[in-house]
């Protein structure tokens, strides 16, 4: 865990990453040989209902510690690498073991279902690149051409996809507890899953999920499509003791800088980042946009809503020439969108930032915080879709914000203000065509008159439908760590409403 107790640090180099070329064994010829009866055991009867009634007889019971395989903190990224990529027996279909390593030192159990009758896993003999053993600490999805995968689950309750643009970036997680209090995070983990594939782009996927305070069921249906990865969630929560902030839908990011950030890094390329900001769509409408940022501290941000429509950590940013990385490809990392299904009732989506000093630690996650305590025997369920996706389903009717600058106050060609400083906001929508200056458009926000020094907003000349913002502010009279921003005209919003913490 990081010392900022924020999402787990582990490299961005770890085993779920990009995937070279791989040569298989013929997939009918290793499927066969996987379910051999010398590798799993004999079929039990599995079922959904099954898996909650487990849920609930375990919450009754004390925790029990997973033990680290002795060893897999020897297990480095590229001897992970080694056990990982060639050719090997697939568990079934197209998918594949991820050995225990340093960064997912515990092996977890797998079964492979089929018809309501689950085989669980015995012997690993094969199942691994270059005839290596190990244990599993998850399993990864392939392609059908096996050149790559698409799907794959490891580390604690860790998961992720490549999404549209076969790209790992965010990664999800199955629960967070306690994330950014002064307390330690607790890191629950799937320690038990049941896999069963339907064709080539369909899979569902069951995991008993465990930790000291809490047992859940999972149950992910994963389909991979032209737009990218839908995942429909189910889960189910017992409660072992009371939690203080219990996270539903949790996502972990990396942002380390980007084209508005006040001090530079002494890295070459122009922006660094898995994703740019956090969107947010609310049940009467209204649309949030929060600009991510490597904070100088810790800090957090709780949005109250009542029965959002979605949120999530996006990547709007999707031009190569903004970061001019041929090899970790930020550009093609896809934005992760929660859908939430049924009544979520009131509470807040939650923004924890810590700061970071390269882009190998994940220091961004953003949860759905209810505001239903979770005590000691409470039983819960929660239902939502996951969109791992190249585009942006938070985007509305109105314009939303592409592009943001800042630097010394003042115009252009003149003498820099020195008390204070100039931000830039760039709008783009297709309600912004054909206004001009005398449209009557303005922007609006929430900052004291004493700390705005100058404010405009005008379309932005030889460019089509996109209107700018800038504001000259005085930082010595902002006394609040963020303020809101957007575009109206005669009285109606035109923009997403752009939350800006101040970092000035």
């Amino acid at each position: 865990m990081s010392a900022q107790n924020g999402p787990t640090a582990f490299s961005r180099r770890d085993i779920c990453g990009g995937i070279a070329g791989l040569s298989l064994l013929s997939l009918a010829r290793a499927t066969g040989a996987a379910t051999g009866a010398t590798s799993f055991a004999p079929p039990q009867d599995f079922s959904w209902e099954a898996l909650t009634a487990r849920v609930r007889a375990l919450s009754g019971k004390p925790y029990e510690t997973q033990s680290p395989v002795p060893g897999a903190h020897d297990i480095d990224f590229d001897a992970a690498g080694k056990l990982t990529y060639g050719p090997a027996t697939p568990l079934a279909g197209t998918v594949r073991l991820l050995p225990v390593n340093r960064y997912a030192p515990t092996p977890v159990k797998l079964n492979i279902l089929e018809g309501g009758r689950a085989r669980r896993l015995l012997s690993t003999k094969g199942l691994f690149a270059g005839g290596g053993e190990s244990e599993a600490s998850g399993f990864r999805v392939l392609h059908t051409g096996a050149d790559s995968d698409w799907l794959a689950f490891t580390g604690a309750s860790y998961f992720r996809t490549a999404g549209a643009q076969n790209q790992y970036g965010i990664s999800a997680r199955g629960i967070a507890v306690d994330t950014a209090l002064a307390t330690e995070e607790e890191f629950p983990a799937f320690t038990e899953f049941w896999i069963e594939t339907f064709g080539d782009t369909g899979m569902r996927v069951y995991a008993l999920l465990d930790g000291p305070s809490l047992v859940g069921a999972m149950r992910f249906d994963n389909t991979m499509g032209p737009d990218g990865v839908l995942q429909d969630v189910t889960a189910v929560l017992a409660m072992r003791r009371d939690i203080k902030r219990l996270g539903i839908a949790p996502a972990s990011s990396m942002f380390w800088y980007d084209q508005n950030s006040p001090e530079r890094t002494p890295d070459w390329r122009p922006e660094i980042h898995d994703s740019d900001g956090l969107a947010i769509v609310a049940a009467n409408g209204e649309h949030l946009w929060r600009p991510l940022r490597d904070p100088r501290h810790p800090r957090t941000n709780a949005f109250t809503v009542i029965n959002p429509r979605g949120f999530g950590l996006m990547q709007r940013d999707r031009r190569f020439s903004d970061y001019q990385d041929d090899g970790a490809f930020y550009n093609r990392r896809p934005s992760l969108w929660v859908e939430p299904i049924g009544d979520w009732g009131p509470g807040a989506v939650m923004l924890y930032e810590f700061p970071t000093d390269s882009e190998i630690t994940d220091n961004v996650s953003a949860f759905w915080l209810s505001d239903t305590p979770a005590r000691a025997g409470g039983y819960h369920e929660w239902r939502y879709r996951l969109h791992w996706t190249s585009h942006d389903p938070s985007v509305g009717a109105g314009a939303r914000l592409v592009d943001q600058w800042n630097g010394a106050g003042g115009m252009a060609g003149a003498a820099a203000q020195q008390d204070t400083r100039k931000l830039v906001f760039d709008f783009e929508g297709e309600n912004l065509a054909g206004l001009d200056r005398s449209s009557g458009v303005e922007a609006v926000t929430n900052l004291p008159a004493a700390a705005v020094v100058a404010q405009a907003a005008y379309p932005v000349v030889g460019v089509e439908k996109r209107w700018r913002v800038t504001l000259d502010v005085r930082p010595a009279a902002i006394t609040q760590p963020e303020f809101r921003l957007f575009l109206r005209r005669k009285g109606t919003a035109l923009s997403e409403t752009v939350v800006e913490p101040l970092i000035l």
